[in-house]
C-alpha cells in the first residue's frame, strides 16, 4: 500500500517521518522554531539563574499572560500560568471547601484523570459526585443541555463542563451551559483541555467561574504550558496546589492571587516564557492567522471523518456542527470482554506497529464501546486519513 502524502506544513515539526501522527489531541507536537526560542530562554535563566528568576522572569510572566489573555479575551490579572489543565482541575477543586450537603456535577464523557479527582475530593469531603449521562451517538445540543439541567439540583455546588470532550471528541454546547448554570448560583469549572488554539474563546463573555485550558495542545506551545482563569470575585477562594511565600508577600499593586501563583517555587518556567512567540511566529510560519488555522483543522477534520465512515460503514456519531479538530467513531465491535481501559488496545498496537499510524484505539465504558479518535492539526494531510481508513477496514475484519 502506498505511504500517503504528508502536507507541506509537516516540515516546520520535528514528527517522525515515517510515522503518520493523527494524535495531536493527545499531547500536542511542538514546532521546531518554538523549541528553538525555548532553548534560547533555558541558555539565559543558566546564564544567571538568580538574575533571572527576581529580575527577568516576572517581566517574562507578564508578558506571557498578557499574550493568553488577548487570545482568549480576558484580564491578564485573572491568569494564572500552570502545567497542564489537570493541575487547573486540582487547583480549583481542592482549594473549594464541600460538605456532605453539597453535589458536584460532572457529565460521563469528562476526561478520566479530571474525574478522578472530581471523586477524590468528593471521597475527602463527603460531597455527592452526580454523573450526568449523555448519549453517544448523540444529534444536537439540545439533548446535552437538558441532560445536564436535569441533573441541577439546590445541592449542586459545582459542575465540571468541558468545552471539546476528550474521549468522544464533542464540542460541547459550552457557551449556553455555563451561562444557565452559573445563572441558576452553580459556579462552572470549564475544562478547556482541548480550548486555546482550537476553537474561540471569550472568558469574559463565557462568564464562567474557573477555566483551565493547555497552550500545549492546539497552540503547539512546549510541554507543561497551561492556563488557569479564575474570575475576579472568586479569587480569593483560590489557592495554588503548592503554598509558598506569595500567601505573605505585601500586597501593594498585585492582588493576592497573582502573588500566590506567580511564584511556587524554583522551575523551569521557559516553556511559560516562550508563549508569546508562540502566538505570533507559529501564525507568521504558515501563513495563517489562529482564526484560519482553527478553521482549516475544522475542515480537515469534517473531511477526514467522512472517508473514515465510508470506508468503515459508521454512522456518524454526531453532526458536523459538533466538531472542533478531533473526532471519535465507535468501530463496529460488540464483545469487549478482552478489552480493558488499562490496557493498550491490539488495534491500537497493530497500526503503530505494522503500519507506523499513530493514534488512539480504546475500550471506554460509559458510553460503552471500541473507539478510534484522530486529530487534524495543520501538519496532517487528507491523503494520511485515507490511508488510515483503508488500513483499518484490514485489520478490522481481521
Amino acid at each position: 500500500m502506498k505511504k500517503p502524502e504528508k502536507s507541506s506544513m509537516n516540515k516546520f515539526w520535528g514528527l517522525d517521518e515515517e510515522t503518520i501522527f493523527l494524535n495531536h489531541g493527545s499531547y500536542g507536537a511542538t514546532p521546531k522554531i518554538v523549541l528553538d526560542e525555548q532553548n534560547r530562554w533555558m541558555k539565559i535563566i543558566e546564564k544567571d539563574p538568580v538574575r533571572f528568576f527576581e529580575e527577568i522572569a516576572p517581566k517574562a510572566l507578564l508578558k506571557s499572560r498578557m499574550a493568553i489573555a488577548n487570545f482568549v479575551k480576558c484580564d491578564h490579572d485573572d491568569l494564572a500560568l500552570i502545567e497542564n489543565a489537570t493541575s487547573g482541575v486540582n487547583t480549583i477543586l481542592k482549594s473549594l471547601d464541600f460538605n456532605i450537603d453539597d453535589e458536584i456535577l460532572v457529565p460521563n464523557h469528562a476526561y478520566q484523570a479530571c474525574r478522578n479527582t472530581v471523586d477524590y475530593v468528593a471521597k475527602r469531603s463527603g460531597a455527592k459526585v452526580i454523573t450526568c449521562d449523555i448519549p453517544f451517538p448523540v444529534y444536537n445540543d439540545d439533548i446535552i443541555i437538558q441532560r445536564i439541567m436535569d441533573c441541577v439540583t439546590e445541592k449542586t455546588k459545582i459542575a465540571l463542563i468541558d468545552t471539546v470532550t476528550s474521549p468522544t471528541g464533542i464540542k460541547m454546547p459550552f457557551e449556553k451551559i455555563v451561562n444557565l448554570l452559573e445563572n441558576k448560583g452553580v459556579m462552572v469549572l470549564l475544562d478547556a483541555a482541548h480550548g486555546i488554539g482550537m476553537i474561540p474563546l471569550n472568558l469574559d463573555e463565557i462568564g464562567a467561574s474557573f477555566t483551565t485550558s493547555n497552550c500545549h495542545k492546539w497552540l503547539c506551545a512546549p510541554k507543561g504550558s497551561a492556563f488557569l482563569h479564575v474570575r475576579k470575585d472568586l479569587q480569593e477562594l483560590i489557592h495554588p496546589l503548592t503554598i509558598s511565600h506569595g500567601m505573605t508577600m505585601p500586597i501593594n499593586d498585585i492582588s493576592r492571587f497573582r502573588h500566590e501563583f506567580d511564584w511556587t517555587g524554583t522551575r523551569d518556567i521557559s516553556a511559560w516564557c516562550v508563549i508569546p512567540f508562540v502566538i505570533s511566529e507559529i501564525s507568521k510560519m504558515v501563513g495563517m492567522t489562529w482564526d484560519e488555522i482553527m478553521k482549516h483543522n475544522n475542515k480537515l477534520i469534517i473531511e477526514a471523518r467522512k472517508k473514515l465512515c465510508e470506508k468503515l460503514n459508521i454512522n456518524p456519531p454526531c453532526p458536523e456542527k459538533m466538531l472542533s479538530s478531533i473526532a471519535t467513531l465507535k468501530l463496529n465491535f460488540e464483545d469487549f470482554s478482552n478489552l480493558s481501559v488499562h490496557e493498550s488496545d491490539p488495534i491500537h498496537l497493530e497500526l503503530l506497529e505494522t503500519y507506523n499510524i499513530q493514534v488512539p484505539v480504546w475500550y471506554w465504558p460509559d458510553p460503552e464501546g471500541r473507539y478510534i479518535r484522530i486529530s487534524a492539526q495543520i501538519y496532517n494531510h487528507l491523503d494520511e486519513y485515507e490511508y488510515l481508513a483503508n488500513v483499518l477496514e484490514n485489520v478490522c475484519e481481521n
